[in-house]
């Protein structure tokens, strides 16, 4: 059951993903992150919000900094593949990512939801509903869902190309080794004419 408070706390949106606002990583949290099992961070901010939304443990988290403003007309799509990797990279080693900008509630829940669409191959509504199912309170600006129902298709489409290219290059492999051992006798052989 969803309770108003929470929003201040962080939320595991996926194993190893964390969701929450800013108040889960200021300097007086860093035992309680160090007891989450967190060992990465991703810190959204506007260039306004640099004083006081700021990695505060560079000693002890590994970080990515991201200037993002929370305006309908931002592009954020350009961040996700860097995210996805920052994130990727964090799991494969065994350690937990907490994603927070300002509330958790716009451009950090943004990166979070494009990366449990393309991570587990969802629409974008899906993967919104399933954010949301875990963090109640987020609420992107409309700009952000138009973007990430436009990086549904971009994502996708991506699998197809990377698929398509795949393939094709098995096919010239194929081809090669084909051609490498063809069954015709070289030209200069005898034949049974000569």
């Amino acid at each position: 059951e969803w309770e108003y408070s929470m929003r201040r706390e962080m939320q595991e949106i996926i194993p190893g993903v964390f969701l929450g606002p800013y108040a889960v990583a200021m300097k007086s949290k860093l035992e309680f992150l160090k007891c989450a099992g967190i060992t990465h961070i991703i810190c959204i901010r506007q260039s306004i919000e640099a004083n006081f939304v700021r990695p505060n443990f560079l000693q002890h988290f590994t970080y990515l900094v991201l200037d993002i403003a929370d305006s309908p007309t931002e592009n954020i799509i350009q961040h996700f593949k860097e995210t996805k990797k920052f994130i990727d990279r964090c799991l494969a080693q065994g350690g937990k990512v907490l994603v927070h900008g300002n509330g958790g509630l716009s451009r950090s829940a943004a990166v979070v939801i494009a990366y449990v669409m393309e991570t587990y191959s969802l629409s974008y509504r899906e993967a919104v509903a399933s954010v949301r199912n875990k963090r109640f309170c987020i609420s992107l600006n409309d700009g952000f869902l138009n973007q990430l129902a436009e990086y549904e298709h971009i994502y996708k489409a991506q699998i197809l190309s990377d698929t398509s290219e795949a393939a094709s290059q098995n096919l010239l492999k194929r081809k090669r080794l084909e051609d490498d051992f063809d069954n015709s006798p070289p030209e200069d052989w005898p034949t049974e004419n000569s």
